[in-house]
């Protein structure tokens, strides 16, 4: 099936915000009995939703958003992680997400949904903290990454249990849930390397052959694939193959920002450019497809998810959160 040249166009669904949205992250798990959990940050809040689309129930006009809470904090967040742990059903209402702050801290969310909120705040790191990821099984650590050219391991209660040196600064992190004894560290300067956890040595490497490298992320549906943005290009591996790339395409005329597999179809991705350049792109690409097969643009966007079980994926806008339907 041959698919035409795809056109800009504006985004699906749109939720609007108080302020200015830097990072939204749907959750990866099955977490919630009324349609999928979403959460979004800015320079003051994070603001957790439930959502459900069109696609999902006919009976839904676009979209059905509902806040479930909105906590004040006063400070920037440049990355959120979800937690397995977290159930909101009729019987059990626990919200557990880590996030990554301007002030270099990770802050641990537990609450009830109603009185009962803890923010545990998790300090080590010295310098920007790029990305972080829970533990996918039991959510019992969080890994995270930085420009201060750490990994570090933690457990739910602050403590650092390991920590690798990279070679320069962290940028990206993936937990597998298909392969737990692993964790996925890409680093700027164009290397992404695979540590075993029982050894914490590094097993396996991948080369960009380019910088910087931004962002990279390993397909859930197939744990052979590897893609990432660096310079201005995407970047795909088979690691079973080679340590380079199998495929490359430039994408982002002023560099590439993010890449992010789609967890419904393990052929399609999402890259970003970088937030705040005119209108910042988001493409949407299909492995079996040269060009782009869908183009959204969207001012000061930035952040990037996937919904868990659509081909849908969510940006951060100017005071809103944009969600673009990829028709497949």
């Amino acid at each position: 099936m041959m698919l035409k040249e795809a056109a800009a166009r504006g985004a699906t669904h749109t939720v609007p915000s108080e302020e200015s949205v830097h990072v939204v992250e749907f959750s990866p798990f099955e977490s919630c009995a009324t349609g999928s959990l979403v959460a979004y940050g800015g320079d003051n809040y994070v603001v957790v939703g439930s959502c459900r689309f069109q696609e999902e129930d006919t009976e839904i006009k676009g979209i059905e958003y509902k806040t479930l809470q909105t906590f004040q904090r006063g400070i920037r967040v440049d990355a959120i992680a979800w937690s397995p742990e977290t159930k909101v059903d009729a019987l059990t209402q626990l919200l557990q997400f880590c996030t990554a702050d301007a002030d270099r801290k990770l802050r641990l969310l537990t609450s009830d949904l109603k009185e009962n909120t803890t923010w545990k705040v998790i300090e080590g790191h010295t310098d920007y903290i790029n990305d972080l990821v829970f533990e996918p099984k039991n959510g019992k650590q969080i890994a995270s990454v930085s420009d201060d050219h750490t990994c570090r391991i933690w457990d739910l209660d602050g403590n650092q249990k390991s920590s690798f040196l990279l070679h320069s600064p962290g940028m990206s992190l993936c937990w597998h849930p298909e392969e737990t004894f692993k964790l996925m560290v890409a680093e700027k300067n164009g290397v992404i390397r695979f540590y075993d956890l029982v050894t914490l040595q590094a097993i396996l490497s991948l080369d960009c052959g380019q910088m910087p490298l931004m962002s990279a992320d390993w397909c859930l549906g197939n744990t052979i694939k590897v893609g990432a943005v660096a310079g201005n290009d995407w970047l795909i591996w088979d690691t079973t193959r080679s340590s380079y790339p199998q495929e490359k395409r430039p994408s982002h005329l002023d560099g590439a920002r993010r890449f992010r597999w789609s967890k419904a179809n393990e052929n399609l991705f999402a890259t970003t450019g970088y937030p705040g350049k005119r209108n910042s792109q988001l493409l949407v690409h299909h492995l079996g497809h040269p060009q782009a097969i869908m183009i959204g643009s969207a001012p000061v966007a930035s952040g990037l998810s996937w919904h868990r079980t659509l081909p849908l994926c969510a940006i951060g806008g100017d005071q809103k959160v944009l969600f673009w339907m990829t028709e497949m």
